[in-house]
Protein backbone atom coordinates (compact mmCIF):
# COMPACT_ATOMS: atom_id res chain seq x y z
CA UNK A 1 0.00 0.00 0.00
CA UNK A 2 1.41 3.59 -0.89
CA UNK A 3 2.36 5.87 1.64
CA UNK A 4 0.23 8.81 2.55
CA UNK A 5 1.50 12.39 2.63
CA UNK A 6 2.93 12.68 6.38
CA UNK A 7 0.78 16.00 6.74
CA UNK A 8 -2.33 14.41 5.40
CA UNK A 9 -1.62 11.43 8.46
CA UNK A 10 -0.91 14.28 11.03
CA UNK A 11 -4.16 15.90 10.08
CA UNK A 12 -2.16 19.40 9.79
CA UNK A 13 -1.00 21.67 6.53
CA UNK A 14 2.77 22.46 5.60
CA UNK A 15 2.47 25.59 7.42
CA UNK A 16 1.91 24.05 10.79
CA UNK A 17 3.82 25.06 13.76
CA UNK A 18 5.88 22.62 15.99
CA UNK A 19 3.28 22.93 18.37
CA UNK A 20 0.24 21.84 16.34
CA UNK A 21 2.48 19.03 15.01
CA UNK A 22 2.78 17.68 18.49
CA UNK A 23 -0.88 18.11 19.42
CA UNK A 24 -1.77 16.37 16.26
CA UNK A 25 0.40 13.48 16.76
CA UNK A 26 -0.37 13.06 20.68
CA UNK A 27 -4.02 12.98 19.81
CA UNK A 28 -3.62 10.43 17.47
CA UNK A 29 -1.17 8.40 19.56
CA UNK A 30 -3.48 8.07 22.08
CA UNK A 31 -6.17 7.08 19.69
CA UNK A 32 -4.41 4.62 18.19
CA UNK A 33 -2.05 3.51 20.81
CA UNK A 34 -1.57 -0.71 20.85
CA UNK A 35 -2.29 -1.17 24.67
CA UNK A 36 -6.16 0.56 23.77
CA UNK A 37 -5.90 -1.21 20.66
CA UNK A 38 -5.15 -5.17 21.40
CA UNK A 39 -5.27 -7.61 18.34
CA UNK A 40 -6.48 -4.61 16.17
CA UNK A 41 -4.11 -4.91 12.94
CA UNK A 42 -5.61 -1.57 11.61
CA UNK A 43 -4.98 0.48 14.87
CA UNK A 44 -1.19 -0.72 14.49
CA UNK A 45 -0.82 0.50 10.88
CA UNK A 46 -2.42 3.58 11.74
CA UNK A 47 -0.35 3.89 14.81
CA UNK A 48 2.63 3.14 13.09
CA UNK A 49 2.43 5.81 10.02
CA UNK A 50 1.15 8.22 13.04
CA UNK A 51 5.06 7.95 14.96
CA UNK A 52 6.68 7.76 11.12
CA UNK A 53 5.44 11.31 10.25
CA UNK A 54 5.53 12.96 13.52
CA UNK A 55 9.54 11.77 13.65
CA UNK A 56 10.01 13.44 9.93
CA UNK A 57 7.70 16.37 10.69
CA UNK A 58 9.14 17.15 14.03
CA UNK A 59 12.53 17.23 13.02
CA UNK A 60 13.80 20.65 11.38
CA UNK A 61 16.39 19.31 8.91
CA UNK A 62 13.88 15.55 7.97
CA UNK A 63 10.93 18.01 7.68
CA UNK A 64 13.11 20.74 4.82
CA UNK A 65 14.29 17.50 2.92
CA UNK A 66 10.54 16.29 3.03
CA UNK A 67 9.24 19.32 2.10
CA UNK A 68 11.32 19.85 -1.16
CA UNK A 69 11.84 16.02 -2.39
CA UNK A 70 9.34 13.89 -0.63
CA UNK A 71 9.75 10.70 0.70
CA UNK A 72 12.93 10.37 -1.12
CA UNK A 73 14.14 13.45 0.56
CA UNK A 74 14.63 11.55 3.85
CA UNK A 75 15.14 8.49 2.78
CA UNK A 76 18.74 7.08 3.68
CA UNK A 77 18.89 9.91 6.75
CA UNK A 78 18.25 7.17 9.14
CA UNK A 79 14.57 6.84 8.34
CA UNK A 80 11.73 6.32 10.54
CA UNK A 81 13.06 4.63 13.16
CA UNK A 82 11.06 3.28 16.89
CA UNK A 83 13.72 3.97 19.32
CA UNK A 84 13.99 5.41 22.61
CA UNK A 85 16.79 7.68 21.89
CA UNK A 86 14.70 8.75 18.63
CA UNK A 87 11.95 9.94 20.79
CA UNK A 88 13.41 12.05 24.11
CA UNK A 89 11.28 15.11 25.29
CA UNK A 90 8.22 12.80 25.01
CA UNK A 91 7.07 13.49 28.50
CA UNK A 92 6.98 17.11 26.94
CA UNK A 93 5.10 15.90 24.00
CA UNK A 94 2.30 13.60 26.12
CA UNK A 95 2.82 14.79 29.86
CA UNK A 96 2.89 12.90 33.12
CA UNK A 97 -0.63 11.16 32.22
CA UNK A 98 0.30 9.63 29.25
CA UNK A 99 4.01 9.35 30.03
CA UNK A 100 3.17 5.47 31.13
CA UNK A 101 2.71 4.64 27.93
CA UNK A 102 6.57 4.74 26.69
CA UNK A 103 7.59 3.20 29.47
CA UNK A 104 6.17 0.43 28.12
CA UNK A 105 7.88 0.87 24.95
CA UNK A 106 11.62 1.42 26.64
CA UNK A 107 11.32 -1.04 30.00
CA UNK A 108 10.94 2.11 32.07
CA UNK A 109 12.53 4.89 30.42
CA UNK A 110 16.11 3.67 31.65
CA UNK A 111 15.00 2.17 35.12
CA UNK A 112 12.33 5.23 36.33
CA UNK A 113 9.37 2.75 36.07
CA UNK A 114 8.92 -0.61 35.58
CA UNK A 115 11.07 -3.88 36.21
CA UNK A 116 11.52 -6.09 39.19
CA UNK A 117 8.87 -4.83 41.73
CA UNK A 118 10.62 -3.27 45.47
CA UNK A 119 8.91 -2.54 48.67
CA UNK A 120 5.04 -1.83 48.54
CA UNK A 121 3.39 0.03 51.14
CA UNK A 122 0.49 -2.07 53.72
CA UNK A 123 -3.15 -1.10 52.14
CA UNK A 124 -5.26 1.74 54.88
CA UNK A 125 -7.99 0.47 56.59
CA UNK A 126 -11.52 1.48 57.70
CA UNK A 127 -13.50 1.15 60.64
CA UNK A 128 -16.67 2.58 61.87
CA UNK A 129 -17.45 3.23 65.32
CA UNK A 130 -20.74 4.03 66.85
CA UNK A 131 -20.36 5.96 69.98
CA UNK A 132 -23.27 7.44 72.50
CA UNK A 133 -23.40 11.78 73.01
CA UNK A 134 -21.57 11.72 76.22
CA UNK A 135 -18.77 9.64 75.31
CA UNK A 136 -18.10 12.40 72.27
CA UNK A 137 -18.61 15.04 74.59
CA UNK A 138 -16.06 14.12 77.27
CA UNK A 139 -14.06 11.58 75.67
CA UNK A 140 -13.90 7.53 75.67
CA UNK A 141 -11.71 4.61 75.31
CA UNK A 142 -12.97 1.43 73.53
CA UNK A 143 -11.62 -1.56 72.53
CA UNK A 144 -12.15 -2.82 68.75
CA UNK A 145 -12.21 -6.08 66.92
CA UNK A 146 -11.04 -6.17 62.94
CA UNK A 147 -9.56 -8.24 60.55
CA UNK A 148 -6.14 -6.96 58.69
CA UNK A 149 -3.55 -8.87 56.65
CA UNK A 150 -0.06 -9.56 58.92
CA UNK A 151 2.86 -11.25 58.18
CA UNK A 152 2.35 -14.63 58.02
CA UNK A 153 3.63 -16.20 61.79
CA UNK A 154 5.10 -19.53 59.74
CA UNK A 155 7.40 -18.38 57.34
CA UNK A 156 7.90 -14.95 58.95
CA UNK A 157 6.50 -13.33 55.57
CA UNK A 158 9.15 -14.73 53.56
CA UNK A 159 6.41 -16.51 51.68
CA UNK A 160 8.92 -19.44 51.97
CA UNK A 161 8.59 -23.03 53.60
CA UNK A 162 11.00 -23.63 56.59
CA UNK A 163 13.59 -20.67 55.47
CA UNK A 164 13.98 -22.38 51.88
CA UNK A 165 13.93 -18.97 50.22
CA UNK A 166 13.56 -17.57 46.52
CA UNK A 167 15.52 -18.02 43.59
CA UNK A 168 15.49 -15.69 40.04
CA UNK A 169 12.82 -16.34 37.80
CA UNK A 170 13.69 -18.30 34.81
CA UNK A 171 11.19 -16.32 32.48
CA UNK A 172 12.31 -13.01 33.13
CA UNK A 173 15.76 -13.40 34.73
CA UNK A 174 14.96 -11.38 37.73
CA UNK A 175 14.01 -8.34 35.40
CA UNK A 176 10.26 -8.61 36.55
CA UNK A 177 9.34 -8.04 32.85
CA UNK A 178 9.01 -9.58 29.64
CA UNK A 179 8.57 -8.32 26.57
CA UNK A 180 5.83 -8.96 23.78
CA UNK A 181 6.86 -7.94 20.20
CA UNK A 182 4.22 -6.37 17.87
CA UNK A 183 5.20 -5.87 14.19
CA UNK A 184 7.71 -2.78 14.19
CA UNK A 185 7.59 -2.27 18.12
CA UNK A 186 7.84 -4.44 21.84
CA UNK A 187 5.85 -3.89 25.02
CA UNK A 188 7.01 -4.35 28.36
CA UNK A 189 4.69 -6.38 30.59
CA UNK A 190 4.92 -7.81 33.90
CA UNK A 191 6.28 -11.45 34.16
CA UNK A 192 3.45 -13.67 34.14
CA UNK A 193 5.63 -16.22 35.85
CA UNK A 194 6.77 -14.18 39.17
CA UNK A 195 4.04 -11.58 38.63
CA UNK A 196 6.67 -8.69 38.28
CA UNK A 197 8.78 -9.50 41.18
CA UNK A 198 11.34 -11.18 39.75
CA UNK A 199 12.29 -14.22 42.22
CA UNK A 200 10.17 -17.29 42.40
CA UNK A 201 9.49 -19.35 45.44
CA UNK A 202 10.23 -23.26 44.83
CA UNK A 203 8.89 -24.37 47.89
CA UNK A 204 6.00 -21.87 49.32
CA UNK A 205 4.70 -21.84 53.09
CA UNK A 206 1.53 -24.02 53.65
CA UNK A 207 -0.12 -21.65 55.47
CA UNK A 208 -0.05 -18.77 53.70
CA UNK A 209 0.70 -20.28 50.04
CA UNK A 210 3.92 -18.29 49.42
CA UNK A 211 2.47 -14.63 49.83
CA UNK A 212 3.31 -14.14 52.60
CA UNK A 213 0.51 -12.25 54.55
CA UNK A 214 -1.94 -14.08 56.37
CA UNK A 215 -5.72 -12.77 57.24
CA UNK A 216 -5.63 -12.35 61.27
CA UNK A 217 -7.99 -10.61 63.65
CA UNK A 218 -6.66 -8.49 66.30
CA UNK A 219 -8.39 -6.79 69.56
CA UNK A 220 -6.60 -2.92 69.96
CA UNK A 221 -7.77 -0.28 72.74
CA UNK A 222 -9.00 3.14 70.90
CA UNK A 223 -8.64 6.19 72.69
CA UNK A 224 -11.17 9.12 71.48
CA UNK A 225 -10.68 12.43 72.73
CA UNK A 226 -12.79 14.31 74.54
CA UNK A 227 -15.21 16.76 72.09
CA UNK A 228 -14.65 14.86 68.69
CA UNK A 229 -17.34 15.33 66.05
CA UNK A 230 -19.49 13.29 64.08
CA UNK A 231 -17.67 12.13 60.75
CA UNK A 232 -13.79 12.95 62.25
CA UNK A 233 -11.48 10.13 61.59
CA UNK A 234 -8.93 8.95 64.44
CA UNK A 235 -5.35 7.39 62.73
CA UNK A 236 -3.75 4.58 63.90
CA UNK A 237 -0.57 4.64 62.30
CA UNK A 238 0.71 0.99 61.23
CA UNK A 239 -2.60 -1.17 62.53
CA UNK A 240 -3.57 -1.37 58.70
CA UNK A 241 -2.42 -4.37 56.21
CA UNK A 242 1.16 -5.35 56.92
CA UNK A 243 3.29 -3.86 53.59
CA UNK A 244 4.61 -6.94 50.59
CA UNK A 245 8.42 -7.09 49.91
CA UNK A 246 9.70 -5.17 53.48
CA UNK A 247 7.41 -2.80 52.43
CA UNK A 248 5.74 -0.91 55.52
CA UNK A 249 2.14 -1.52 56.96
CA UNK A 250 -0.71 0.95 55.87
CA UNK A 251 -2.54 2.60 58.71
CA UNK A 252 -6.11 2.34 60.54
CA UNK A 253 -8.74 4.83 60.55
CA UNK A 254 -11.57 5.37 62.51
CA UNK A 255 -14.52 6.88 61.64
CA UNK A 256 -16.93 8.25 64.46
CA UNK A 257 -20.56 8.25 64.59
CA UNK A 258 -22.57 9.74 67.50
CA UNK A 259 -26.00 9.27 68.44
CA UNK A 260 -28.14 11.98 69.67
CA UNK A 261 -29.26 12.23 72.30
CA UNK A 262 -32.49 12.76 74.00
CA UNK A 263 -32.30 15.98 75.40
CA UNK A 264 -29.55 18.32 73.78
CA UNK A 265 -27.85 19.11 70.59
CA UNK A 266 -25.07 20.26 69.72
CA UNK A 267 -23.53 23.08 67.48
CA UNK A 268 -19.58 23.06 67.38
CA UNK A 269 -18.66 23.50 70.50
CA UNK A 270 -21.85 24.75 72.19
CA UNK A 271 -24.77 22.71 73.52
CA UNK A 272 -28.28 23.32 73.59
CA UNK A 273 -31.47 22.41 75.16
CA UNK A 274 -35.11 23.45 75.56
CA UNK A 275 -36.43 23.73 78.74
CA UNK A 276 -40.44 23.50 79.33
CA UNK A 277 -41.92 26.95 81.68
CA UNK A 278 -45.21 28.17 82.15
CA UNK A 279 -46.36 31.37 80.91
CA UNK A 280 -47.13 32.89 85.06
CA UNK A 281 -42.84 31.50 85.50
CA UNK A 282 -42.08 34.17 82.28
CA UNK A 283 -44.77 36.78 83.32
CA UNK A 284 -43.62 36.88 86.82
CA UNK A 285 -40.32 35.96 86.81
CA UNK A 286 -39.03 32.97 88.78
CA UNK A 287 -35.95 31.18 89.25
CA UNK A 288 -35.17 26.91 88.18
CA UNK A 289 -32.69 24.49 88.57
CA UNK A 290 -31.42 22.94 85.00
CA UNK A 291 -28.80 20.02 85.16
CA UNK A 292 -25.95 20.09 82.54
CA UNK A 293 -24.65 17.20 80.56
CA UNK A 294 -22.59 16.01 83.05
CA UNK A 295 -25.29 16.02 85.82
CA UNK A 296 -24.28 19.45 87.44
CA UNK A 297 -27.26 21.61 88.85
CA UNK A 298 -27.43 25.34 88.34
CA UNK A 299 -29.71 27.96 89.18
CA UNK A 300 -30.85 30.19 85.83
CA UNK A 301 -33.06 33.22 87.06
CA UNK A 302 -35.93 34.34 84.69
CA UNK A 303 -36.65 38.18 84.79
CA UNK A 304 -40.51 38.71 84.71
CA UNK A 305 -41.68 39.32 81.55
CA UNK A 306 -39.23 36.84 79.38
CA UNK A 307 -40.26 36.36 75.92
CA UNK A 308 -40.95 32.80 75.28
CA UNK A 309 -38.11 30.94 73.23
CA UNK A 310 -35.43 33.33 74.99
CA UNK A 311 -32.01 31.58 74.93
CA UNK A 312 -29.99 31.53 78.65
CA UNK A 313 -26.86 31.37 78.14
CA UNK A 314 -24.46 28.89 80.74
CA UNK A 315 -20.92 29.91 79.89
CA UNK A 316 -18.11 27.00 79.70
CA UNK A 317 -20.35 24.30 80.22
CA UNK A 318 -20.79 23.34 76.69
CA UNK A 319 -18.14 20.79 74.49
CA UNK A 320 -14.40 20.52 75.31
CA UNK A 321 -12.29 21.87 72.68
CA UNK A 322 -10.15 19.42 71.45
CA UNK A 323 -6.68 20.06 73.03
CA UNK A 324 -8.59 23.39 74.34
CA UNK A 325 -6.77 23.14 77.49
CA UNK A 326 -9.96 22.97 79.65
CA UNK A 327 -11.80 25.18 77.57
CA UNK A 328 -15.41 24.73 76.82
CA UNK A 329 -18.06 26.16 74.73
CA UNK A 330 -21.27 27.24 76.35
CA UNK A 331 -24.34 25.91 77.03
CA UNK A 332 -27.76 27.18 76.06
CA UNK A 333 -31.21 26.63 77.71
CA UNK A 334 -33.74 27.65 76.01
CA UNK A 335 -37.24 28.48 77.35
CA UNK A 336 -40.54 27.16 75.83
CA UNK A 337 -43.93 27.66 77.65
CA UNK A 338 -45.78 24.31 77.69
CA UNK A 339 -49.60 25.34 77.40
CA UNK A 340 -51.89 23.31 79.18
CA UNK A 341 -53.85 20.56 78.42
CA UNK A 342 -56.52 20.70 79.93
CA UNK A 343 -58.46 23.69 81.99
CA UNK A 344 -60.94 23.71 84.37
CA UNK A 345 -63.91 25.83 84.56
CA UNK A 346 -62.59 28.52 87.11
CA UNK A 347 -58.86 28.59 85.20
CA UNK A 348 -60.94 29.09 82.04
CA UNK A 349 -62.74 32.18 83.87
CA UNK A 350 -59.37 33.43 85.09
CA UNK A 351 -58.05 33.41 81.51
CA UNK A 352 -60.89 35.18 79.65
CA UNK A 353 -60.72 38.25 82.72
CA UNK A 354 -57.61 38.54 81.46
CA UNK A 355 -57.87 38.56 78.18
CA UNK A 356 -60.57 41.24 78.64
CA UNK A 357 -58.36 43.15 80.73
CA UNK A 358 -55.89 43.15 78.30
CA UNK A 359 -58.34 44.44 75.54
CA UNK A 360 -58.02 40.64 73.47
CA UNK A 361 -61.46 39.96 71.57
Amino acid sequence: MAKRDYYEVLGVDKSASQDEIKKAYRKLAVKYHPDKNQDNSEAEVKFKEATESYEVLSDPSKKQAYDQYGFAGVEGMGGPSFNASAFSGFEDLFGGDFSSIFDSFFGGGGGRRGGRRGPARGSDLRYDMEIDFHSAVFGTEREIEFAHHAHCKTCGGSGAKDGSGKKTCGTCGGAGQVRRSSGFFSIAQPCPTCSGEGTIIENPCPSCRGKGLARETVKIKVKVPEGIAPGKKIRLGGQGDAGAQGGPAGDLYVYIHIREHEHFERSGNDLYCVIPVSITQLALGSEIVVKTLDNKKIKLKIAAGTDNGKLLRIKNEGVPFIHGNGRRGDMYVKLQVQIPKKLGLKEKEILKQFAEKHGED
